[in-house]
């Protein structure tokens, strides 16, 4: 079975601004369907808020590429309801559709903003969802 997963926007930023790094391992595994990336229409909305922003200097083309393999690679889910866990407002988008999917991991690498797992999505970083991939945990 496919382990499905939901990528925080630093996750794909980072992707995008560090090619070969882990947050793109991640981010390519999902794009070729080695893991089930679960997205939301808020989770693909705060995508698209994001990843614009001046101070990542990503080109317009760049950032219409990656929405476009997100929207596309991604299977849509709708959250039944709003959940109030994270601090930060805009994370509980995220923590919603891992819920509505029923998401393995939540793939983050702000743990400030995701202190604790929910129910059975676990919070993990690239490095950690890469090494339990790699001894086959999962």
């Amino acid at each position: 079975m496919i382990p499905r997963v939901v990528l925080d926007t630093n996750v794909v930023v980072s992707a995008l601004l560090k090619p070969q790094g882990l947050e793109d391992q991640v981010l390519r595994l999902a794009l070729a369907g080695r893991l089930l990336l679960c997205v939301s229409p808020a989770v693909l909305t705060e995508y698209a808020r994001v990843l614009p922003s001046p101070k990542f200097k990503l080109q317009p083309e760049e950032v219409a590429t990656a929405l476009r393999q997100l929207e596309k690679a991604g299977s849509l889910f709708d959250p039944a309801g709003i959940l109030r866990i994270s601090a930060h407002e805009p994370d509980n988008r995220f923590y919603e559709c891992a819920d509505a999917a029923q998401a393995a991991f939540l793939v983050t690498g702000n743990v400030k903003h995701f202190k604790k797992d929910y129910l059975t999505t676990k919070i993990v970083n690239a490095r950690e969802l890469l090494d339990l991939l790699a001894t086959g945990q999962i």
